[in-house]
């Protein structure tokens, strides 16, 4: 009876063990995105808030309210959002800060950051990011408090 109860024991720290290991690699899965291509809601917001510094090109390519300083531009997803995109671009130099940001969904469900990043990328844009919200806006961004347009 004891060899019994001591193997249930060792059967269930076993599958305790599997459990959480699982659990952490799901946890570490989450993050979508490299942390180099991400700005923090912070970042942004302490230069939104700064009179003095330079305000990057904050574009909307989602279905969600617009953040200070943000311009909404059609869905991603979409090719007229991608061409919105493409078109408010082409006289930006390739150095230019480029912020898109969507917040609909959390990033792995995300249909529009994907395409949208893709496309800085292949037009060479060396200083685009995402806004990191990744949850959504509403989560990572308006609850905080942080700047919407009015």
């Amino acid at each position: 009876m004891k060899n019994l109860k001591f193997l249930y024991i060792n059967i269930l720290a076993c599958l305790l063990c599997v459990v959480t290991a699982k659990a952490q690699d799901l946890s570490l899965k989450k993050q979508v995105w490299p942390d180099k291509y991400l700005m923090e809601t912070k970042t942004l917001v302490s230069i939104l808030e700064n009179p003095r510094a330079a305000k990057p090109n904050i574009y909307n390519i989602g279905f969600v309210g617009n953040i200070q300083g943000a311009k909404k531009l059609a869905a991603a997803s979409k090719e007229e959002g991608l061409a919105q995109l493409k078109s408010e671009l082409k006289d930006k130099p390739k150095t230019s800060p480029v912020i898109i940001y969507c917040g609909c969904c959390p990033f792995e469900h995300c249909p529009n950051v994907k395409p949208a990043f893709t496309l800085l990328q292949k037009l060479g844009y060396t200083n685009a990011k995402i806004l990191n919200l990744p949850t959504s806006i509403k989560a990572d961004w308006m609850d905080k408090g942080y700047p919407m347009a009015k």
